[in-house]
């Protein structure tokens, strides 16, 4: 008989929850994105500085308060923020090109990329089951880029194939960031690898502004219907990042 008692702990509950929650900032971030698209704001990079911003100064004053060196490799915190910046500027580039329902669907190519990853990296023993989750995934990514193939003309945006590819890169990415933050919060501090993700973050990002973005800020002309889902995707975003390491370090008790 299955012991739901053991099952249905405190711990899960709240893993649970906060999956769910997480769930419903990704939709956000997804629905400010498109909505920025539709206005002809193409500025993927730009979207997402102000969260490495919000993230390097309210984690950093608390990294700072508490006057502790860092546990891990300043590189390792670049090397991971630079993964991170491409990802994000892939899965929001992506909306310029194809449909929303598209790049949700192929969000999913990140759970068997985070499988292999962590498999190979940090040794994690996965069962059958959770296999065959995998192969659903795998299965599903390839009929959403089967179907915009043979259905380009409705599948919604102006190049959904080369949207699906942008969709599958960030996916890729965001699986090496996850499993990257993953290793890190077991060997350092949830505050420290934020700090550190928000400078590297902001500061790679300004970099990438300045050489891709900046001709595009100048000709925007901003409106209350452009500048609320930019703000939308700031605050989804800063909410994201900073429960993710909560989840990992939850799951990680739990398993």
């Amino acid at each position: 008989m299955v012991n739901f008692g053991k099952i249905w702990t405190r711990k899960t509950l709240i893993g649970l929850g906060l999956g769910q929650f997480l769930s419903l900032l990704i939709t956000s971030t997804s629905f400010s994105s498109s909505e920025l698209a539709r206005r002809g704001i193409d500025a993927p990079t730009s979207q997402s500085f102000a969260n490495y911003v919000l993230l390097a100064i309210v984690y950093g004053s608390i990294l700072i308060n508490r006057k502790k060196w860092l546990k891990a490799k300043w590189y390792y915190y670049f090397l991971l923020s630079f993964v991170d910046v491409e990802a994000n500027f892939l899965v929001v580039k992506a909306y310029q090109y194809t449909s929303i329902t598209s790049i949700m669907m192929l969000d999913s190519w990140i759970i068997p990329c985070v499988m292999f990853l962590t498999w190979v990296f940090l040794k994690t023993k996965y069962q059958i089951r959770k296999f065959a989750g995998v192969v659903i995934c795998v299965a599903a990514t390839i009929l959403v880029v089967f179907s915009d193939v043979h259905d380009s003309g409705r599948a919604g945006g102006s190049n959904p194939i080369k949207g699906d590819f942008f969709a599958i890169a960030g996916s890729t990415l965001y699986a090496v960031s996850n499993v990257s933050e993953e290793y890190l919060v077991k060997s350092g501090s949830r505050v420290e690898l934020m700090t550190m993700l928000g400078f590297f973050g902001a500061l790679i990002s300004a970099c990438q502004i300045s050489i891709l973005e900046r001709q595009e800020l100048r000709s925007i002309q901003w409106s209350s219907g452009a500048v609320l889902p930019l703000v939308g995707f700031s605050a989804a975003m800063f909410l994201f990042y900073s429960l993710v390491p909560l989840l990992l370090k939850v799951c990680i008790r739990v398993a």
